[in-house]
């Protein structure tokens, strides 16, 4: 009989055991959500410019321009698609020469203040290039002192093309070619600078 208590005692235990071991605890395993952050659509592009120069009327007397010198500004906006729209301001400055006929050339500084709204075009080419078109319509502020030629208005179209290279997500490098349909000494600019995405 003892035998028997015995023998019932070890099976207890044995099952006791082979039950306890055989829990499995439960381990709560937490999700990590990825959040994708969206880029910014706005972007500023701060860039030296060299005027062309070009002949220009005014009067009895031809302006002949020298290539000129300054900087300018870009706020842009992604629209979608490889397009955005840009608000452009520039500066220069450059010498004109007065040429009447029978008199001596005369020779004086020009300046130019520029403002455009502009559709731009981007290409991907690469990963990190890309090549864009732009059309805008522009304004431009000349004055020459000494002509007497005081923020003389005038307007007109541009269109310009250039590339871009990517040094970051941020920072891109410029260098854009712009024409302008203004009868102006300023003529056409070169352009190179620093674009910086918000």
């Amino acid at each position: 009989m003892k035998k028997q208590i015995l023998a019932a005692f070890f099976a207890t235990q044995l099952m006791t055991q082979a039950y306890a071991g055989g829990d499995i605890e439960e381990v709560e395993i937490e999700t990590v959500e990825t959040v994708e952050v969206e880029e910014s659509r706005f972007y500023v592009v701060v860039k030296g410019l060299a005027s062309m120069g070009a002949e220009a009327e005014h009067g009895e007397a031809i302006l002949d321009g020298d290539g000129g010198y300054g900087i300018g500004i870009d706020l842009g906006y992604h629209i979608g698609s490889g397009f955005a729209i840009e608000y452009d301001f520039s500066y220069a400055k450059n010498t004109v020469t007065e040429r009447i006929e029978h008199h001596e050339p005369e020779e004086f500084d020009a300046h130019y203040y520029t403002s455009s709204l502009d559709l731009v075009y981007t290409f991907e080419a690469t990963e990190t290039v890309g090549i864009f078109a732009k059309v805008g319509y522009e304004y431009e502020w000349e004055t020459i002192d000494e002509l007497g030629i005081d923020s003389s208005r005038e307007h007109g179209f541009i269109v310009g093309a250039g590339f871009e290279v990517a040094l970051s997500e941020q920072y891109k490098l410029v260098a854009e070619y712009e024409h302008s349909t203004i009868d102006s000494p300023r003529g056409d600019s070169l352009y190179a600078g620093l674009m910086f995405n918000f």
